[in-house]
């Protein structure tokens, strides 16, 4: 039997006019309807995906694959994006843990997790206002007290009591695959770019060896980047935008004074 778990984002169940607009990740059983995880976040960005899931593993362990709507951060939906491996960074996150992601292709497909929405978009709200909860972080706080309410409400019975549920192993190392991957090409010069910043490598017969190679960019949830060649990460220094970068500072480097042309056209 194919487990399935579906994940999808609710729109701002915390009001405006009480607190910061927010939205809820909702992760359910498909085949119990029963609330598996629910969280609190920001928006419906990549890194939002990543904490979140991240819990749900720690606490439930693999699901053999997560049953989702079409959402950017699931599926690349425009053609100019479809290039590499044509996979998103949440759905690189997940290959790496072996866990399948699995697009719905309409709305009816989807049905528990569109009618679990609807109910928390009432049913939570409601208790949300009566606990006096105008937080992102009080809600967060109040989400498991919900669950264990509304599962024992509306959950339902398994034909199959078996949880299917993969174990984590010490091989599943979740902090390394919930990262922002992006690759470059290591100029002569021993520098790149990523997110408008100028990373400079430092020199070494490693670093030489990867002039004109692809390098690949790990950027953290937490805000830590590597730059990383053949596995190994090599030390570097960076400013934060380019423009910022001026003769003294790449003098200061010597190894890099042919990158002053590029300085140049870039400011």
């Amino acid at each position: 039997m194919l487990k399935r778990y579906r994940l999808q984002g609710a729109g701002g169940l915390i009001s405006r006019k009480r607190g910061p607009k927010c939205t809820l990740l909702v992760y359910i059983d498909d085949a119990t309807s029963r609330l598996m995880h629910l969280q609190f976040v920001q928006s419906e960005s990549t890194f939002a995906y990543f904490n979140a899931t991240q819990r749900y593993l720690e606490e439930h362990g693999k699901p053999i694959a997560f049953y989702t709507d079409k959402h950017a951060v699931f599926r690349v939906n425009k053609a100019a994006w479809l290039h590499g491996d044509g996979m998103t960074q949440f759905g690189r996150a997940l290959k790496a843990l072996t866990i399948e992601i699995i697009c719905a292709n309409s709305s009816q497909a989807k049905g528990r997790v569109e009618r679990a929405n609807k109910t928390l978009q009432d049913r939570l709200v409601k208790e949300l206002r009566l606990a006096g909860i105008c937080t992102m972080e009080a809600g967060n706080a109040f989400l498991p007290t919900f669950m264990a309410d509304y599962n024992a409400r509306f959950a339902k019975a398994p034909f199959n009591d078996k949880d299917l549920h993969r174990p984590m192993t010490p091989r599943d190392r979740l902090d390394e695959a919930f990262t922002w991957r992006a690759e470059r090409t290591l100029s002569q010069s021993l520098t790149l770019q990523y997110d408008n910043i100028l990373f400079m490598i430092e020199p070494s017969e490693f670093a030489q060896a990867a002039i004109g190679q692809r390098v690949e960019v790990v950027d953290f949830p937490d805000g830590w980047l590597e730059v990383r060649y053949k596995g190994p990460s090599m030390p570097y220094r960076t400013f934060d935008k380019l423009r910022r970068v001026t003769e003294t500072a790449v003098l200061e480097n010597k190894r890099l004074g042919g990158l002053l042309a590029l300085i140049r056209q870039s400011q």
